[in-house]
């Protein structure tokens, strides 16, 4: 998924993790994507720019689109980092530059890698269910891994782990001895976890993780209450965490070693530097214009037109640290 912004916010990022557990509720904002489709950005945010490797969360929906056209995001170009698509109602059609072309369900994970360049647009398809609603992350490549060929992959089946009112399904990473089958490049974890009514359950964490929770439905209590729609950090050092629920409710449990690099997120890039986010813009703009080589490559099948890059910002884009 892409930011569609068109005065995207620099986002600037670096190593600063609490060490201790935390409970911290953490601001959204609203920013309306292609079509109708509305979405509750919640990282990064103020004073929080990344949860060990995930440096973009965002959730939609549930959302009624019965009569709207959905999704719609036209191709546009990504550096440095890889995306996680995770549907909980609905369908989405992705396709690529690589030529990947997969509607997805919910339950599926798409994970794209950018590395050093991939174009891609999501759309729901015609028709399409009434209802859409998901959630998009994106996940910070360390350096090492940046500068890859771009690749896409498409898991049908992911392992789940099961007990008494609750069931976790692992999207990336390890939980509970459960492996996902998506290729990570820093150690992290992914998980959907759903509570039945009535469930008080202790599921296990990695101390050495910092995480954070994105409710999704329902209103699980974790350290208090958590309303839909709201991202919790909940820091480092816990070993384990104990989940209630009064009503069926679920979550995404995020969480990773802390990213000890500092990185600038810009649009849809993810850099070390302004000057390597100001080139990956040019890039596009002139391989969009057909006045430049084909860096990202071209999304066939997509009726419309690729996405504009939104002008450079006037400060320079430097390097700073996790926080504001």
């Amino acid at each position: 998924m892409s930011d569609t912004s068109t005065r995207p916010v620099v986002e600037v990022c670096g190593p600063q993790a609490r060490a201790e557990p935390v409970r911290e509720v953490l601001p959204a904002k609203t920013v309306a994507l292609g079509g109708s489709t509305r979405v509750r950005r919640l990282l990064p945010t103020l004073g929080r720019r990344m949860v060990g490797a995930w440096c973009f969360v965002d959730h939609y929906g549930p959302d009624d689109v019965a009569q709207a056209p959905g999704m719609q995001v036209p191709p546009h170009p990504h550096i440095g980092l890889q995306t996680v698509s995770w549907l909980l109602e609905g369908t989405v059609h992705h396709r690529d530059s690589l030529g990947s072309d997969t509607m997805i369900g919910p339950g599926e994970l798409a994970l794209m890698t950018a590395g050093r360049g991939i174009a891609h647009a999501e759309q729901s398809p015609d028709p399409h269910a009434p209802l859409l609603h998901g959630a998009q992350l994106w996940v910070a490549l360390p350096d090492g891994a940046r500068g890859t060929a771009p690749r896409f992959e498409f898991h049908a089946g992911l392992p789940a782990v099961t007990g008494a009112g609750v069931r976790a399904t692992v999207l990336l990473g390890e939980f509970a001895e459960a492996r996902s089958p998506g290729r990570v490049h820093t150690p992290l974890v992914g998980v959907d976890v759903e509570l039945a009514a009535g469930a008080d359950v202790v599921i296990p964490l990695e101390p050495d993780f910092e995480h954070a929770v994105l409710t999704v439905s329902g209103e699980p209590d974790i350290d208090g209450v958590l309303d839909p729609g709201t991202l919790c950090y909940l820091g480092c050092g816990r070993s384990q965490l104990r989940l209630r629920a009064a009503s069926a409710s679920r979550f995404l449990l995020l969480g990773g070693v802390p990213f000890d690099e500092e990185i600038v997120m810009w649009w849809n890039f993810v850099g070390r530097s302004g000057d390597e986010v100001r080139a990956a813009r040019s890039a596009w703009q002139a391989e969009i214009s057909g006045t430049g080589p084909a860096r990202f490559g071209e999304v066939t099948g997509y009726d419309g037109a690729p996405l504009s890059a939104p002008a450079m910002p006037p400060v320079p884009l430097r390097p700073r640290g996790r926080t504001r």
